[in-house]
C-alpha cells in the first residue's frame, strides 16, 4: 500500500516514519511544493468562502454555518471539480511541475 504525504510536520518526525515502516506502507516522494491536485482543497474553499461570507459570531452559529455549507455543495459542482483534473494534470505537466492557476 502506498501513501502520499501532504507534508504535515506530523508525517516528517521519526515516529511516524517508523509507523510507515512496520506497517510496511510505501510513502511515495513528493516534492515540497507540488501543485495541490487534490480537488478536495478545492471544495473545503467553497465551503470555507460560504461560512466566512455568513460571518458566524458564535460556536454554534458556525457549526451551523458548517452544515449549512457542506449541504449547499451540489452533486454538479462535484463532478466539475471531478472532470477538471486531466485539465490539471496538463497544467502541471506543461508547468513542468512548477505552478499553475489551479
Amino acid at each position: 500500500m502506498r501513501f502520499k504525504p501532504d507534508l504535515a510536520p506530523a508525517h516528517a518526525v521519526k515516529s511516524t516514519k517508523d509507523w510507515f515502516t512496520k506497517k510496511q506502507l510505501e510513502v511515495l516522494a513528493w516534492p515540497a511544493n507540488s501543485p495541490d491536485l487534490n480537488v478536495i482543497e478545492n471544495l473545503w474553499a467553497i465551503v470555507k468562502r460560504n461560512i466566512r461570507d455568513r460571518k458566524p459570531t458564535t460556536l454554534d452559529q458556525l457549526k451551523q454555518n458548517i452544515a449549512t455549507a457542506w449541504e449547499a455543495v451540489s452533486a454538479e459542482t462535484c463532478d466539475k471539480l471531478v472532470k477538471s483534473m486531466p485539465r490539471r494534470l496538463q497544467a502541471v505537466i506543461q508547468a513542468k511541475g512548477a505552478a499553475t492557476k489551479y
